[in-house]
């Protein structure tokens, strides 16, 4: 028998296939994109239902998170070949509201982000975090699920929903998926269908930059030389322009280090018109 998956678009419907999956004794795990899915959401899909009995996919393109001048009305959507794809992974249902449904006319109340939120992505997008946080806190009230799963790529966002789901007392489980990539190292993402063919042979650049300066942390490297190198490295590279490469704690996001933790490197530039952003985790120099 082929497998089908469900398509809901109010919260009302939503809510009577959860119930019945409640009622029936089910975990669920939920999914959340923004659609245009690639194989790293696949991934998620899969990790999602080794977790739980039924796996919910919410399919939104949010607009709080985009500022006017960001890329909104040209984000790249495909219903049809996101549902194939899930109905190929074999996911449960498929969340996908219309901005009516998930803020009405009558809809006024938004979440603050936290301190992850403060800098590095919330310094160049400084309302993003707000509309992230806001979102996934109607999505984790709408589904109920008791995990989520977040792929590491969008580093800076996961560390802001951990404290959000702390602070608020949020009954679920956040699961951090490994980043994954092309055979160059590129970080797959919806926005890599912006790039050019010469952009898209320069684009693995980032990802080697950012793992050899892990490298240079690695035997003691001064972060600030790491941090210039690496920039001058992108731009040599043919990146137009470098808004961050930085080095925090791998848990709190900040920029004080304490010898012996976990560190991350985190990165975002721009390539022509497209904006790509990577991580890769830093051990302290030994």
């Amino acid at each position: 028998m082929s497998h089908s998956v469900k398509a809901v678009s109010t919260v009302r419907d939503l809510r009577h296939v959860t119930a019945d999956w409640r009622s029936a004794g089910k975990t669920i795990a939920l999914v959340p994109t923004m659609g245009a899915l690639h194989s790293g959401h696949v991934s998620l899909v899969r990790q999602a239902k080794d977790r739980a009995d039924k796996v919910v996919v919410s399919i939104f393109v949010n607009p709080t998170q985009f500022a006017p001048h960001e890329d909104l009305a040209r984000y790249p959507r495909d219903e049809a070949g996101d549902h194939a794809k899930l109905t190929a992974a074999e996911a449960d249902l498929v969340w996908s509201p219309s901005v009516e449904e998930m803020y009405p006319a009558s809809f006024s109340t938004g979440i603050k982000a936290g301190s992850a939120a403060a800098d590095l992505e919330g310094a160049f997008r400084p309302h993003h975090f707000d509309g992230v946080a806001t979102v996934c806190a109607k999505l984790f009230n709408q589904v109920t699920p008791d995990v989520a799963i977040f792929g590491e790529k969008d580093y800076q966002q996961l560390a802001v929903l951990r404290q959000l789901v702390d602070d608020l007392n949020m009954p679920l489980k956040l699961i951090a998926a490994p980043t994954v990539r092309e055979t160059d190292g590129l970080a797959l993402s919806s926005r890599n269908a912006y790039l050019s063919e010469k952009e898209r042979a320069i684009a693995p650049a980032l990802y080697a930059t950012i793992t050899d300066a892990a490298e240079k942390i690695a035997i003691g490297t001064p972060f600030s030389v790491v941090t210039t190198d690496a920039t001058a490295r992108l731009v040599k590279a043919g990146f137009t322009k470098v808004d961050y490469i930085d080095i925090r704690d791998a848990s709190t996001l900040s920029a004080s280090v304490s010898p012996g933790k976990p560190l991350r490197i985190l990165a975002a530039a721009w390539l022509g018109k497209t904006r790509l952003i990577d991580n890769v985790a830093a051990g302290s120099p030994s």
